[in-house]
């Protein structure tokens, strides 16, 4: 079990809405990470079990509190990086209180998340190490995600987006590029922003915090190369990790093609019963 060693407070805008939210961290010996979300009188956990929506980002929801309209009353938006940020520091114990229904952006990736619990103080180890039963597989058209039994871990993730320096590129993690990763900003396509601002998301989105890509170029100065795909990774790590087991501390190859957020949880649930501690 590992938590950290101390409370810690901190506050950040959110992406999709633009709210201020408070956010207080602290230790933990229960050995799951608990959500306490604005005007929640429970928690939930966080797992791939509690998944609400993986619509623009990854959203969770506590599945034992339904309002009469059948839909779930205490859910929390944008919760991938703060979930990779556990995955990459070993957190798994913990428990989170929020001022508002979603987590704070900060600078779009899981730097500030990975500062904060370094601050506080990790205390804890788990040395445990997985590998998979058998093989997964999810081909779907374009996309594919395929996790194979392996001596160590490697990710590789590609993309073919509509823009001259991602079109047909792809980036593997290793211990020399995990913090890039770390750092690796969310992003999207600049002239889609007024279009979901217009539906009501994205309202939150800064120069700041997320890349834009332009027909040519960025919004903003890249902080590492293909940072956007190391971003997919970086939202790879979150989602996986909603298993209870950090795709860091497993014995495989994964690859993935042209994939997002659902497809990332989809292959959660299909790994899950899969992980064999060695």
């Amino acid at each position: 079990m590992v938590t950290i060693k101390k409370e810690i407070q901190t506050h950040g805008k959110s992406l999709m809405k633009n709210r201020e939210c408070a956010v207080t961290l602290k230790p933990s010996d229960l050995g799951k990470i608990r959500i306490f979300s604005k005007g929640a009188d429970s928690s939930f956990d966080v797992c791939i079990e509690n998944i609400y929506s993986t619509d623009h980002c990854v959203t969770l929801c506590s599945k034992d509190k339904r309002t009469l309209l059948g839909d779930y009353k205490y859910k929390v938006m944008l919760c991938e990086h703060f979930n990779a940020a556990c995955a990459i520091c070993g957190i798994d114990s913990l428990d989170v209180y929020l001022s508002e229904t979603e987590m704070p952006i900060f600078d779009g990736s899981s730097k500030v998340w990975v500062d904060l619990f370094k601050a506080a103080g990790i205390e804890g180890v788990n040395k445990d190490i997985y590998t998979l039963s058998e093989p997964v597989y999810y081909l779907n058209g374009k996309t594919s995600l395929v996790i194979l039994p392996d001596k160590e871990l490697r990710i590789t993730y590609a993309v073919n987006y509509d823009h001259p320096d991602l079109m047909g590129k792809w980036v593997t993690m290793d211990n020399k590029n995990l913090q890039e990763i770390i750092e690796a900003r969310t992003f999207g396509f600049y002239k889609d922003l007024k279009k979901y601002q217009a539906l009501g998301f994205a309202k939150g989105v800064t120069i700041d915090n997320t890349v834009g890509l332009k027909d040519v170029g960025y919004t903003t100065e890249l902080r590492s190369e293909y940072e956007p795909i190391k971003h997919k990774i970086l939202d790879l790590i979150g989602d996986l990790w909603l298993t209870g087991v950090s795709p860091l501390n497993m014995r495989a190859q994964i690859l993935v093609k042209e994939a997002g957020h659902a497809v990332h949880t989809k292959v959660a649930q299909i790994l899950k019963p899969k992980l064999v501690k060695l």
